[in-house]
């Protein structure tokens, strides 16, 4: 089947067999930033942008994304670099296989919420896995991003 979708911004045809999930599509696209690491919607690694609304990639199938917008790590370079020299900071980044959905994730966000609690993060954030941090480091290096760049 044929899919148009705009992927950061630009819009393609997309080729892709009717049971196909935006996950594969996005990866064949060449957004290697998307990943699966469960296939059961529990680890948070596929997070991308559905019209500026994180979703789970591996739960979405293609075909419902015709005439959308999707937006992945490779289209929030700058986003993502601000809120990564937090993680950095704070030594919050250790493999690194679960920033891209963080990353996703807290940029929404920052986009969606004005001085979250440390349980509005909590909430905001659960469906995303780490088995490296322990999240105490991704924790401080969210409420200084969150906190200093409003103020910036």
């Amino acid at each position: 089947m044929l899919v148009h979708i705009f992927i950061n911004g630009e819009k393609r045809k997309v080729h892709c067999q009717p049971d196909a999930m935006l996950l594969e599509v996005l990866r064949d696209a060449g957004c290697k930033s998307v990943k699966c690491g469960c296939d059961t919607t529990n680890c948070g690694l596929c997070t991308v942008w559905l019209d500026g609304k994180p979703v789970l990639s591996c739960s979405v199938p293609a075909a419902r994304v015709n005439e959308r917008h999707v937006t992945t790590l490779e289209g929030i370079q700058d986003e993502a670099e601000a809120f990564g020299k937090y993680l950095v900071g704070e030594g919050a980044e250790q493999c690194g296989f679960c920033s891209p959905g963080l990353i996703m994730n807290v940029v929404a966000m920052k986009k969606e919420l004005d001085h979250p609690t440390d349980d509005e993060i909590r909430h905001y954030l659960e469906g995303n896995l780490c088995r490296c941090t322990g999240y105490m480091g991704q924790m401080r290096a969210i409420r200084k991003y969150m906190d200093e760049e409003v103020e910036a």
